[in-house]
């Protein structure tokens, strides 16, 4: 099986390299800043490790939702000009244009591999919030990659709920990396539940879906995170699934 590259960009932005194609997940570019939305404002803490120019040229872009400047923020918004396929929500399609394609839940989208073959990409669900949030969070969306003798891989986007993960392995039951946006969000929005995965619902994950690798994003570099690296740490310790974490600095790299 072709091994796969996971280079790590900071907040929920990477680099999948998969296949012979690069892939990048939730584009945030920008400088650490404040970015008011209605009645809260959302801090970014740190800048990228890698600029968008240094990553270069990509065959698709991930993107899980546009409606969080966490996970698009304005440099990421303007990259999104220079990839030649976008992959996200009916909604954010409504608000970015014919740029992006709206890619619905277990619908998919082959990308041709440069040695033969296809990546085939699959929108899978996603929860940003507990159940019955998504009226106030919006929609989002994860996406699983697979093909002829490659690894199967999950990327979550902002999913919180251990249900859809259910239902993701239930139609993919080899997930071989998972990509899990993490850090236990928290806004005012919705006070009373965290709005991604818990460091302990990270690894539940893991264990639910049998991944073999984990790769953490979406963990630091903002301020409404209640949890970090430590805490996954910990937590995959705790669930006997320490071998399977990569907890990668900003701008490393794994190859799994």
């Amino acid at each position: 099986m072709t091994a796969i590259t996971v280079r790590y960009v900071g907040g929920p932005t990477s680099v999948i390299e998969i296949g012979g194609l690069r892939l990048l997940t939730d584009p945030t570019f920008d400088a650490p800043g404040e970015y008011p939305i209605g009645s809260r404002t959302l801090v970014k803490t740190a800048g990228p490790a890698v600029t968008a120019e240094e990553i270069g040229a990509v065959d698709a872009v991930l993107l899980s939702h546009d409606q969080h400047p966490d996970n698009l923020d304005t440099a990421g918004r303007a990259s999104l000009a220079g990839a030649p396929l976008v992959l996200t929500t009916a909604a954010a399609r409504e608000r970015l244009g014919e740029t992006v394609t709206a890619l619905p839940s277990w619908q998919h989208v082959d990308i041709e591999r440069p040695g033969g073959g296809v990546l085939r990409v699959t929108a899978v669900p996603a929860l940003h919030g507990p159940e019955g949030s998504e009226p106030v969070v919006g929609e989002v969306t994860g996406f699983v990659l697979s093909g002829d003798d490659l690894p199967t891989v999950y990327v979550s986007g902002d999913n919180a709920s251990l249900d859809r993960v259910r239902e993701i392995a239930g139609h993919f039951p080899s997930i071989d990396v998972a990509v899990l946006f993490a850090g236990a969000a928290r806004t005012p929005l919705v006070p009373d539940a965290p709005l991604t995965l818990t460091s302990a619902g990270a690894a539940e994950a893991a264990r639910i879906l049998g991944a073999r690798h984990v790769v953490p994003l979406h963990f630091e570099h903002w301020g409404h995170f209640t949890q970090d690296g430590p805490s996954l740490t910990a937590a995959f310790a705790q669930a006997g699934l320490s071998e399977r974490l990569h907890l990668l600095k900003p701008g490393a790299s794994a190859e799994l």
